[in-house]
């Protein structure tokens, strides 16, 4: 090895999942040599998702750190303690605080370790530091450049925008996670329609919040199912985000582990939060009152083809029942059409021989988030995000964030006691 510098932990992606990791790592006994490498140039979660008024889906007790430590510094309530909000957020009796308030507060969480990020470094890849025919570290790259050399890794890169197949995104065709940045360019010449495809969460909000924005536009929101479904939010079902059903589901056989995935699909895919759902179909009603009907919901339908002109989007709709098509002359395309995990392995090509896989080529993943490697990695690799078919419904939600960061902080220490130990015994 060169004279390089080894840190105990290098973290690839700097949202929620590592912010809670560098919390946890930061509150830890003893001193750990970390840095996140977060190619924004600063921080931001689903920025272009902070609707006004839009509230988050879960507990601001599942924050980044309190079910790790319910007297963390890193705590919401910590938070709001100094920010000098804690009474009155007492008095306002939510459960569930605004988004751009939590958006804040993983703001002000940043903040308190930014010692500990790089930003604006974009990782292109990593490659092994061999030594005596074992990989005893890895190099993190930025481009040429070596950004980080490292005895442990992280790799929690987020979540990809999803699109239709052959739909691109353009001046007036977006995907949802663009929402906030692009549409100030359209204030001025306020959209008359807008199409947004989905029937999930963000596909409601934003058929409200265009709605409000645009009081003269009509938005015209087209999705497969009949109607939209509201979200399972019941303590029972809710018991598929605890801790223990990490547990249940990691050791399952594969049949168990799909069907609770198709069970529970309603807490958390294409559904509706219900106040949300109540509002939207009081708006619909009212109008049809009124005479001025702006919401158009165009359910048990599909988008047969998308083509962009100078100053519109030219829309055919296929309805599914009967296969009649309507065309529409619209502003702009929303699509709310979810999210993928990358591979993690896209980022580890060089070390893409070590990683070990099961019989159908995925990745082989320990029930503390480490990858399982061949014998002659000395090195953790960890993931987060990326574990949905190993660790449940909850690997992509702020749900679990905190207790696996915990878990992988553990997990980095009881590794590295044991480098130590194995450096003192002279091995």
């Amino acid at each position: 090895m060169t004279d390089t510098a080894v840190l105990d932990v290098a973290g690839i992606g700097f949202g929620a999942a590592n912010l809670a990791l560098a919390a946890a790592l930061h509150e830890s006994a003893g001193s750990t040599a970390a840095l996140f490498l977060e190619k924004q140039p600063d921080f931001g979660w689903h920025r272009g998702m902070l609707i006004e008024g839009a509230s988050m889906q879960v507990s601001f007790l599942k924050d980044i750190a309190t079910m790790r430590n319910p007297v963390s510094e890193f705590g919401f309530l910590s938070y709001l303690h100094e920010k000098g909000r804690l009474v009155d957020f007492i008095n306002h009796a939510v459960l569930m605080p605004s988004r751009t308030e939590f958006h804040d507060y993983l703001q002000w969480a940043a903040d308190r370790v930014r010692h500990m990020v790089e930003y604006g470094v974009e990782v292109t890849g990593v490659r092994p530091v061999v030594e005596d025919d074992s990989v005893v570290a890895l190099d993190v790259l930025a481009g040429d450049r070596i950004a980080a050399r490292t005895r442990n890794l992280v790799v929690a890169q987020g979540l990809r925008p999803r699109l239709p197949e052959g739909v691109e995104t353009g001046e007036r065709i977006w995907h949802s996670s663009q929402l906030m940045h692009r549409l100030p360019a359209f204030d001025e010449r306020a959209p008359k329609r807008v199409v947004v495809v989905g029937a999930g969460q963000s596909a409601a909000e934003i058929a409200g919040h265009l709605m409000d924005r645009y009081p003269s536009a009509e938005v015209c929101a087209v999705f497969t199912r009949y109607g939209y479904s509201v979200a399972d939010a019941s303590p029972f079902a809710n018991r598929v985000f605890d801790p223990a059903a990490v547990d249940d589901f990691y050791q399952a056989p594969q049949d168990v582990k799909q069907s609770i995935l198709r069970y529970h699909g309603a807490t958390n895919y294409a559904v509706v939060d219900g106040h949300v759902l109540d509002d939207l179909y009081r708006r619909q009603y009212e109008q049809r009152v009124t005479g001025e009907p702006r919401l158009r919901v165009m359910h048990t339908s599909r988008i047969d083809s998308l083509d962009p002109r100078a100053d519109s989007v030219a829309v055919r709709v296929r309805f599914l029942p009967t296969g009649e098509v309507t065309d529409i002359d619209a502003d702009l395309v929303v699509h709310a059409t979810g999210y993928t995990s990358p591979d993690p392995s896209e980022l580890l090509g060089g070390i893409a021989d070590k990683l070990c896989r099961d019989e159908t080529g995925e990745l082989l993943i320990g029930r503390d988030y480490r990858l399982r490697t061949t014998a002659d990695v000395r090195c953790g690799i960890y993931v987060q995000g990326a574990t949905e078919a190993t660790h449940g419904i909850s690997s992509t939600l702020l749900s679990m964030t905190a207790v696996r960061a915990g878990e992988i902080a553990e997990s980095l220490a009881g590794d590295r006691r044991t480098q130590e130990r194995a450096a003192g015994n002279g091995k």
